[in-house]
Protein backbone atom coordinates (compact mmCIF):
# COMPACT_ATOMS: atom_id res chain seq x y z
CA UNK A 1 0.00 0.00 0.00
CA UNK A 2 2.99 1.97 0.58
CA UNK A 3 3.71 2.45 -3.15
CA UNK A 4 0.27 2.89 -4.19
CA UNK A 5 -0.01 6.02 -1.77
CA UNK A 6 3.28 7.50 -3.13
CA UNK A 7 1.93 7.18 -6.61
CA UNK A 8 -1.05 9.16 -5.49
CA UNK A 9 0.92 11.94 -3.65
CA UNK A 10 3.26 12.70 -6.77
CA UNK A 11 0.25 12.92 -8.94
CA UNK A 12 -0.78 9.56 -10.48
CA UNK A 13 -4.31 8.37 -10.78
CA UNK A 14 -4.87 5.64 -8.38
CA UNK A 15 -7.75 3.54 -7.89
CA UNK A 16 -9.94 5.20 -4.59
CA UNK A 17 -11.17 1.30 -4.35
CA UNK A 18 -7.46 -0.17 -3.27
CA UNK A 19 -7.37 -1.80 -0.25
CA UNK A 20 -5.62 -3.71 2.24
CA UNK A 21 -7.47 -6.69 4.07
CA UNK A 22 -6.31 -9.22 6.67
CA UNK A 23 -6.78 -12.87 5.86
CA UNK A 24 -8.38 -15.11 2.59
CA UNK A 25 -11.62 -14.54 3.99
CA UNK A 26 -11.30 -11.09 3.52
CA UNK A 27 -10.27 -11.25 0.51
CA UNK A 28 -12.56 -13.39 -0.91
CA UNK A 29 -15.57 -10.88 -0.06
CA UNK A 30 -13.99 -8.10 -1.55
CA UNK A 31 -13.60 -9.69 -4.78
CA UNK A 32 -16.98 -10.85 -4.62
CA UNK A 33 -17.83 -6.91 -3.81
CA UNK A 34 -16.24 -6.21 -7.19
CA UNK A 35 -17.79 -8.14 -8.85
CA UNK A 36 -20.97 -7.48 -7.96
CA UNK A 37 -20.83 -3.84 -8.70
CA UNK A 38 -18.44 -4.76 -11.99
CA UNK A 39 -21.50 -3.63 -14.45
CA UNK A 40 -21.71 -0.06 -12.61
CA UNK A 41 -17.92 0.72 -13.42
CA UNK A 42 -17.52 3.19 -16.55
CA UNK A 43 -14.38 1.53 -17.43
CA UNK A 44 -14.40 -2.72 -18.20
CA UNK A 45 -12.65 -5.26 -16.18
CA UNK A 46 -12.24 -8.93 -16.07
CA UNK A 47 -10.89 -9.50 -12.40
CA UNK A 48 -9.07 -7.98 -10.06
CA UNK A 49 -5.46 -8.11 -8.61
CA UNK A 50 -4.61 -9.76 -5.45
CA UNK A 51 -1.07 -9.32 -3.82
CA UNK A 52 0.80 -9.80 -0.78
CA UNK A 53 1.60 -6.46 0.74
CA UNK A 54 4.95 -7.35 2.60
CA UNK A 55 7.84 -7.26 0.16
CA UNK A 56 9.99 -9.18 2.35
CA UNK A 57 8.03 -12.05 1.61
CA UNK A 58 8.29 -11.54 -2.58
CA UNK A 59 11.78 -13.00 -2.52
CA UNK A 60 11.10 -16.39 -0.67
CA UNK A 61 7.97 -16.60 -2.19
CA UNK A 62 9.30 -16.69 -5.49
CA UNK A 63 8.13 -16.31 -9.19
CA UNK A 64 8.08 -19.08 -11.66
CA UNK A 65 8.58 -18.35 -14.84
CA UNK A 66 7.01 -15.11 -15.35
CA UNK A 67 4.50 -15.45 -12.49
CA UNK A 68 5.12 -14.50 -9.06
CA UNK A 69 3.50 -16.35 -6.24
CA UNK A 70 3.03 -12.91 -4.21
CA UNK A 71 0.48 -11.90 -6.64
CA UNK A 72 -2.55 -13.33 -8.26
CA UNK A 73 -5.64 -12.44 -10.71
CA UNK A 74 -9.20 -13.22 -9.49
CA UNK A 75 -11.28 -13.38 -12.93
CA UNK A 76 -14.58 -12.99 -12.85
CA UNK A 77 -17.13 -15.50 -15.00
CA UNK A 78 -17.23 -14.34 -18.58
CA UNK A 79 -19.78 -11.82 -19.37
CA UNK A 80 -22.70 -13.05 -22.49
CA UNK A 81 -24.94 -11.95 -24.58
CA UNK A 82 -27.64 -12.95 -26.98
CA UNK A 83 -27.51 -12.05 -30.97
CA UNK A 84 -28.56 -13.41 -34.28
CA UNK A 85 -26.04 -15.73 -36.19
CA UNK A 86 -26.30 -14.69 -40.02
CA UNK A 87 -24.21 -17.87 -41.43
CA UNK A 88 -21.33 -19.91 -40.75
CA UNK A 89 -18.17 -19.10 -42.96
CA UNK A 90 -15.29 -21.19 -43.53
CA UNK A 91 -11.27 -20.14 -42.63
CA UNK A 92 -8.48 -21.95 -44.52
CA UNK A 93 -5.79 -22.94 -42.37
CA UNK A 94 -1.61 -22.72 -42.59
CA UNK A 95 -2.03 -26.54 -42.69
CA UNK A 96 -5.31 -26.63 -44.95
CA UNK A 97 -7.62 -27.36 -42.45
CA UNK A 98 -11.19 -25.67 -42.90
CA UNK A 99 -12.17 -23.86 -39.68
CA UNK A 100 -15.78 -22.43 -38.99
CA UNK A 101 -16.55 -19.12 -38.19
CA UNK A 102 -19.68 -17.22 -37.37
CA UNK A 103 -21.05 -14.71 -38.95
CA UNK A 104 -22.85 -12.33 -36.11
CA UNK A 105 -25.08 -9.64 -36.09
CA UNK A 106 -22.81 -6.82 -33.98
CA UNK A 107 -23.53 -7.45 -30.47
CA UNK A 108 -21.74 -5.70 -27.22
CA UNK A 109 -19.81 -8.47 -25.04
CA UNK A 110 -17.74 -7.52 -22.18
CA UNK A 111 -17.05 -4.10 -23.60
CA UNK A 112 -16.13 -4.87 -27.56
CA UNK A 113 -18.33 -5.02 -30.15
CA UNK A 114 -18.29 -8.65 -31.90
CA UNK A 115 -19.16 -9.25 -34.84
CA UNK A 116 -17.50 -12.64 -35.39
CA UNK A 117 -16.83 -15.62 -33.07
CA UNK A 118 -14.90 -19.15 -33.43
CA UNK A 119 -16.10 -21.95 -33.52
CA UNK A 120 -13.83 -24.10 -33.08
CA UNK A 121 -13.90 -26.92 -35.62
CA UNK A 122 -16.09 -29.57 -37.00
CA UNK A 123 -17.28 -31.47 -34.10
CA UNK A 124 -17.80 -28.38 -31.83
CA UNK A 125 -20.16 -27.27 -34.45
CA UNK A 126 -22.32 -30.46 -34.51
CA UNK A 127 -22.18 -30.77 -31.07
CA UNK A 128 -23.45 -27.17 -30.46
CA UNK A 129 -25.87 -27.78 -33.47
CA UNK A 130 -26.24 -23.82 -34.30
CA UNK A 131 -27.86 -23.11 -37.50
CA UNK A 132 -27.91 -19.83 -40.02
CA UNK A 133 -30.35 -16.91 -38.77
CA UNK A 134 -30.23 -18.88 -35.13
CA UNK A 135 -30.09 -16.76 -31.80
CA UNK A 136 -26.90 -17.40 -30.31
CA UNK A 137 -25.49 -16.98 -26.91
CA UNK A 138 -22.01 -15.63 -27.16
CA UNK A 139 -19.35 -14.76 -24.77
CA UNK A 140 -15.18 -13.85 -25.13
CA UNK A 141 -13.46 -16.73 -23.92
CA UNK A 142 -10.82 -15.68 -21.05
CA UNK A 143 -13.00 -11.85 -21.71
CA UNK A 144 -10.66 -12.04 -24.98
CA UNK A 145 -11.53 -14.64 -28.15
CA UNK A 146 -15.25 -14.72 -28.46
CA UNK A 147 -17.06 -17.48 -28.99
CA UNK A 148 -20.51 -18.86 -29.82
CA UNK A 149 -21.96 -21.00 -26.63
CA UNK A 150 -24.94 -22.09 -27.73
CA UNK A 151 -28.02 -21.66 -29.76
CA UNK A 152 -31.61 -20.18 -27.82
CA UNK A 153 -34.30 -23.00 -28.66
CA UNK A 154 -36.42 -23.75 -29.73
CA UNK A 155 -34.99 -22.29 -32.79
CA UNK A 156 -37.30 -20.06 -35.12
CA UNK A 157 -36.53 -21.38 -38.29
CA UNK A 158 -37.02 -24.97 -37.62
CA UNK A 159 -36.12 -25.81 -41.56
CA UNK A 160 -32.91 -24.42 -41.10
CA UNK A 161 -30.19 -27.16 -42.18
CA UNK A 162 -26.74 -28.00 -40.09
CA UNK A 163 -24.07 -26.31 -41.50
CA UNK A 164 -21.45 -28.38 -43.65
CA UNK A 165 -17.59 -27.30 -44.57
CA UNK A 166 -18.06 -26.68 -48.26
CA UNK A 167 -16.74 -29.24 -51.30
CA UNK A 168 -14.48 -26.61 -52.42
CA UNK A 169 -12.16 -24.72 -50.99
CA UNK A 170 -13.08 -21.23 -50.31
CA UNK A 171 -9.75 -19.95 -51.28
CA UNK A 172 -8.70 -21.73 -54.65
CA UNK A 173 -11.42 -23.96 -55.19
CA UNK A 174 -9.59 -27.22 -54.99
CA UNK A 175 -12.22 -30.11 -53.86
CA UNK A 176 -12.09 -30.79 -50.65
CA UNK A 177 -10.88 -34.19 -48.75
CA UNK A 178 -11.64 -35.19 -44.98
CA UNK A 179 -9.11 -38.20 -44.75
CA UNK A 180 -10.59 -41.41 -43.11
CA UNK A 181 -10.77 -41.04 -39.34
CA UNK A 182 -9.53 -37.33 -39.15
CA UNK A 183 -11.49 -34.40 -37.48
CA UNK A 184 -11.03 -31.70 -40.16
CA UNK A 185 -11.71 -31.20 -43.82
CA UNK A 186 -9.27 -30.08 -45.42
CA UNK A 187 -7.72 -28.35 -48.95
CA UNK A 188 -5.09 -30.29 -50.13
CA UNK A 189 -3.66 -28.17 -52.46
CA UNK A 190 -0.64 -27.26 -49.76
CA UNK A 191 1.19 -25.48 -52.67
CA UNK A 192 -1.19 -23.86 -54.81
CA UNK A 193 -3.82 -22.36 -51.99
CA UNK A 194 -3.51 -18.73 -51.69
CA UNK A 195 -4.53 -18.80 -47.87
CA UNK A 196 -2.42 -21.36 -46.96
CA UNK A 197 0.29 -19.64 -48.16
CA UNK A 198 -0.42 -16.37 -46.31
CA UNK A 199 -1.27 -18.49 -43.17
CA UNK A 200 1.76 -20.34 -43.76
CA UNK A 201 4.18 -17.09 -44.16
CA UNK A 202 2.62 -15.83 -41.07
CA UNK A 203 3.86 -19.12 -38.59
CA UNK A 204 7.01 -18.89 -40.57
CA UNK A 205 8.29 -15.97 -39.47
CA UNK A 206 6.30 -15.82 -35.90
CA UNK A 207 8.47 -15.34 -32.69
CA UNK A 208 9.41 -18.92 -31.62
CA UNK A 209 9.97 -19.82 -35.39
CA UNK A 210 12.58 -17.62 -37.69
CA UNK A 211 11.23 -14.54 -35.44
CA UNK A 212 11.79 -12.05 -38.82
CA UNK A 213 11.12 -8.59 -37.66
CA UNK A 214 9.26 -6.38 -39.47
CA UNK A 215 7.58 -9.06 -41.72
CA UNK A 216 3.81 -9.40 -39.95
CA UNK A 217 0.87 -11.01 -41.36
CA UNK A 218 -0.01 -7.81 -43.12
CA UNK A 219 3.08 -7.24 -45.28
CA UNK A 220 3.07 -11.30 -45.40
CA UNK A 221 -0.38 -10.33 -47.57
CA UNK A 222 1.02 -7.50 -49.64
CA UNK A 223 3.93 -9.30 -50.82
CA UNK A 224 1.86 -12.40 -51.71
CA UNK A 225 -0.04 -10.36 -53.76
CA UNK A 226 2.02 -8.76 -55.34
CA UNK A 227 3.55 -11.63 -56.21
CA UNK A 228 7.16 -10.63 -54.34
CA UNK A 229 6.97 -13.82 -52.91
CA UNK A 230 4.84 -17.49 -53.16
CA UNK A 231 6.30 -18.96 -50.62
CA UNK A 232 8.55 -18.89 -47.53
CA UNK A 233 11.58 -19.53 -49.84
CA UNK A 234 11.28 -16.63 -51.59
CA UNK A 235 11.48 -14.51 -48.32
CA UNK A 236 14.93 -14.65 -48.21
CA UNK A 237 15.24 -13.13 -52.24
CA UNK A 238 13.43 -9.78 -50.82
CA UNK A 239 16.07 -6.84 -51.37
CA UNK A 240 15.62 -3.60 -50.29
CA UNK A 241 15.65 -2.47 -54.34
CA UNK A 242 12.63 -4.55 -54.87
CA UNK A 243 11.08 -3.20 -51.15
CA UNK A 244 11.16 0.43 -52.05
CA UNK A 245 9.04 -0.13 -54.77
CA UNK A 246 5.95 -1.27 -52.27
CA UNK A 247 3.89 1.19 -51.05
CA UNK A 248 4.83 2.50 -47.80
CA UNK A 249 7.99 0.67 -47.73
CA UNK A 250 11.01 3.32 -47.19
CA UNK A 251 14.43 3.41 -47.31
CA UNK A 252 15.09 2.21 -43.61
CA UNK A 253 12.25 -0.16 -43.16
CA UNK A 254 14.04 -1.74 -46.38
CA UNK A 255 17.16 -2.12 -44.95
CA UNK A 256 15.94 -3.08 -41.34
CA UNK A 257 13.41 -5.66 -42.80
CA UNK A 258 16.51 -7.49 -45.35
CA UNK A 259 19.02 -7.68 -42.54
CA UNK A 260 15.95 -9.29 -40.20
CA UNK A 261 15.63 -11.83 -43.09
CA UNK A 262 19.59 -12.41 -42.94
CA UNK A 263 19.68 -12.77 -39.25
CA UNK A 264 17.32 -15.09 -39.38
CA UNK A 265 19.21 -17.56 -41.51
CA UNK A 266 21.62 -18.39 -38.38
CA UNK A 267 18.63 -19.74 -36.48
CA UNK A 268 18.62 -23.36 -34.76
CA UNK A 269 17.67 -26.54 -36.57
CA UNK A 270 14.73 -26.59 -34.09
CA UNK A 271 13.60 -23.76 -34.71
CA UNK A 272 13.54 -24.03 -38.66
CA UNK A 273 11.45 -27.25 -38.09
CA UNK A 274 9.17 -25.87 -36.08
CA UNK A 275 8.46 -22.90 -38.62
CA UNK A 276 7.74 -25.50 -41.52
CA UNK A 277 4.37 -25.75 -40.31
CA UNK A 278 4.26 -30.01 -40.18
CA UNK A 279 0.68 -30.70 -39.04
CA UNK A 280 0.84 -31.44 -35.37
CA UNK A 281 4.64 -30.57 -34.57
CA UNK A 282 4.66 -27.64 -32.30
CA UNK A 283 7.83 -26.34 -30.82
CA UNK A 284 8.13 -28.85 -28.25
CA UNK A 285 7.79 -31.91 -30.51
CA UNK A 286 9.91 -29.98 -33.32
CA UNK A 287 12.91 -29.53 -31.03
CA UNK A 288 12.86 -32.77 -29.73
CA UNK A 289 12.70 -34.22 -33.26
CA UNK A 290 15.98 -31.99 -33.56
CA UNK A 291 17.54 -33.34 -30.58
CA UNK A 292 16.67 -36.91 -31.88
CA UNK A 293 17.68 -37.01 -35.13
CA UNK A 294 19.94 -34.13 -35.21
CA UNK A 295 19.80 -33.55 -39.06
CA UNK A 296 16.67 -33.43 -41.58
CA UNK A 297 17.76 -35.73 -43.75
CA UNK A 298 17.93 -38.28 -40.99
CA UNK A 299 14.53 -37.60 -40.24
CA UNK A 300 13.03 -37.96 -43.68
CA UNK A 301 14.83 -41.56 -43.81
CA UNK A 302 13.51 -42.43 -40.78
CA UNK A 303 10.38 -44.44 -41.03
CA UNK A 304 7.40 -44.25 -38.11
CA UNK A 305 8.67 -46.91 -35.82
CA UNK A 306 11.88 -44.90 -35.44
CA UNK A 307 10.64 -41.25 -34.87
CA UNK A 308 7.88 -42.82 -32.54
CA UNK A 309 10.87 -43.88 -30.54
CA UNK A 310 11.22 -39.78 -29.84
CA UNK A 311 9.76 -38.92 -26.70
CA UNK A 312 5.99 -37.31 -26.64
CA UNK A 313 5.60 -38.69 -30.10
CA UNK A 314 2.70 -41.41 -30.63
CA UNK A 315 2.56 -44.18 -33.40
CA UNK A 316 -0.48 -41.81 -35.27
CA UNK A 317 1.85 -38.98 -34.76
CA UNK A 318 4.80 -40.11 -36.50
CA UNK A 319 2.71 -41.62 -39.16
CA UNK A 320 1.32 -38.13 -39.92
CA UNK A 321 5.17 -36.89 -39.74
CA UNK A 322 7.01 -39.28 -42.34
CA UNK A 323 3.95 -38.91 -44.87
CA UNK A 324 4.84 -34.98 -44.40
CA UNK A 325 7.95 -34.40 -44.22
CA UNK A 326 8.46 -37.25 -47.38
CA UNK A 327 5.87 -34.77 -48.74
CA UNK A 328 7.13 -33.48 -52.48
CA UNK A 329 5.81 -30.01 -52.00
CA UNK A 330 7.31 -30.34 -48.29
CA UNK A 331 10.75 -31.70 -49.38
CA UNK A 332 11.22 -29.57 -52.57
CA UNK A 333 10.48 -26.28 -49.51
CA UNK A 334 13.49 -27.67 -47.87
CA UNK A 335 15.93 -28.02 -50.90
CA UNK A 336 14.86 -24.28 -51.32
CA UNK A 337 14.94 -23.59 -48.02
CA UNK A 338 18.71 -25.12 -47.60
CA UNK A 339 20.13 -23.53 -50.79
CA UNK A 340 18.93 -20.06 -48.96
CA UNK A 341 21.40 -21.09 -45.92
CA UNK A 342 19.11 -22.03 -43.09
CA UNK A 343 19.84 -24.52 -40.52
CA UNK A 344 18.81 -28.47 -40.70
CA UNK A 345 21.51 -29.88 -38.79
CA UNK A 346 22.13 -29.33 -35.25
CA UNK A 347 25.30 -27.31 -34.49
CA UNK A 348 27.81 -29.08 -32.16
CA UNK A 349 27.56 -26.23 -29.62
CA UNK A 350 24.12 -26.59 -29.00
CA UNK A 351 23.77 -30.25 -28.46
CA UNK A 352 23.47 -31.41 -25.48
CA UNK A 353 26.13 -32.48 -23.24
CA UNK A 354 27.86 -35.55 -23.39
CA UNK A 355 29.30 -37.89 -20.85
CA UNK A 356 27.15 -36.14 -17.88
CA UNK A 357 25.10 -37.80 -15.17
CA UNK A 358 22.08 -37.30 -17.24
CA UNK A 359 23.49 -38.75 -21.02
CA UNK A 360 20.18 -40.87 -22.78
CA UNK A 361 17.94 -39.92 -19.63
CA UNK A 362 14.68 -38.09 -20.17
CA UNK A 363 13.44 -35.76 -17.33
CA UNK A 364 10.13 -34.31 -16.79
CA UNK A 365 9.72 -30.88 -14.83
CA UNK A 366 6.44 -30.27 -12.78
CA UNK A 367 5.30 -28.35 -10.19
CA UNK A 368 7.08 -25.46 -8.73
CA UNK A 369 10.66 -25.66 -7.63
CA UNK A 370 12.04 -23.45 -3.96
CA UNK A 371 14.85 -22.56 -5.62
CA UNK A 372 15.28 -22.93 -8.79
CA UNK A 373 13.44 -21.52 -11.99
CA UNK A 374 12.21 -23.45 -14.87
CA UNK A 375 14.89 -22.27 -17.21
CA UNK A 376 17.34 -23.01 -14.68
CA UNK A 377 16.51 -26.64 -13.91
CA UNK A 378 15.91 -27.15 -17.69
CA UNK A 379 19.55 -25.53 -18.02
CA UNK A 380 20.82 -28.19 -15.25
CA UNK A 381 19.27 -31.57 -16.79
CA UNK A 382 20.90 -30.48 -20.31
CA UNK A 383 24.17 -29.39 -19.24
CA UNK A 384 24.12 -32.90 -17.60
CA UNK A 385 23.36 -34.65 -20.73
CA UNK A 386 19.64 -34.87 -20.01
CA UNK A 387 16.86 -34.29 -22.21
CA UNK A 388 13.37 -32.11 -20.92
CA UNK A 389 10.43 -33.63 -22.13
CA UNK A 390 6.47 -32.07 -21.43
CA UNK A 391 5.00 -35.53 -20.96
CA UNK A 392 5.40 -38.32 -18.44
CA UNK A 393 5.39 -42.02 -20.13
CA UNK A 394 6.79 -45.67 -19.75
CA UNK A 395 10.05 -44.24 -20.88
CA UNK A 396 10.92 -41.43 -18.79
CA UNK A 397 13.74 -42.01 -16.44
CA UNK A 398 13.16 -38.96 -13.88
CA UNK A 399 10.32 -36.85 -12.66
CA UNK A 400 11.42 -33.86 -10.77
CA UNK A 401 8.04 -32.51 -8.68
CA UNK A 402 8.27 -29.44 -7.00
CA UNK A 403 4.86 -27.77 -5.34
CA UNK A 404 1.92 -28.55 -6.88
CA UNK A 405 2.81 -30.98 -9.29
CA UNK A 406 -0.40 -32.41 -10.34
CA UNK A 407 -1.19 -34.95 -12.96
CA UNK A 408 2.28 -35.73 -14.00
CA UNK A 409 3.13 -36.74 -10.42
CA UNK A 410 0.62 -39.15 -10.51
CA UNK A 411 1.77 -40.62 -13.61
CA UNK A 412 5.03 -41.24 -12.45
CA UNK A 413 3.94 -43.33 -9.82
CA UNK A 414 1.52 -45.24 -11.54
CA UNK A 415 4.25 -45.97 -13.98
CA UNK A 416 7.27 -46.57 -11.32
CA UNK A 417 9.34 -43.34 -12.86
CA UNK A 418 12.23 -42.01 -10.19
CA UNK A 419 10.76 -39.28 -8.52
CA UNK A 420 13.34 -36.21 -7.28
CA UNK A 421 12.97 -33.16 -5.55
CA UNK A 422 14.97 -30.17 -6.01
CA UNK A 423 17.67 -31.48 -3.87
CA UNK A 424 17.95 -35.03 -5.27
CA UNK A 425 18.21 -33.25 -8.96
CA UNK A 426 21.56 -31.08 -7.59
CA UNK A 427 22.35 -34.20 -6.31
CA UNK A 428 21.96 -35.91 -9.63
CA UNK A 429 23.88 -33.70 -11.66
CA UNK A 430 26.54 -32.84 -9.30
CA UNK A 431 27.55 -36.56 -9.69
Amino acid sequence: MAEVEWLQEQGFKVNPDTAHHQGVDEVVRRCRWWEDRREALDYEIDGVVVKVDEKALWGELGVVGREPRWAIAWKFAPTTATTTMKKVVWNVGRTGHLVPFAMLEPVHVGGVTVSTATLHNEEDLARKDVRDGDEVVVMRAGDVIPQVVSPKLPRKNKSARKPKPPRKCPACGTPTVKPEGGVWTICPNRSGCPEQAWQHVKHFVSKGAMDIEGLGEKQAAVFLDLGLITDVADIYDLTEERLVEVDRFGETSARNLVAAIDQSRRRPFKRVLYALGLPGVGYVTAEALADHFGDIDLLYDADPDAIAEVEGVGPIMAEQITESIRDDATWDLVKKLKEKGLQFKVDPSEQRATGGPLEGKTVVLTGSLPALTRGRAEALVKDAGGKIVNSVSKKTDYVVAGEKPGSKLEKAEKYGTEILDEAGLKALVAQ
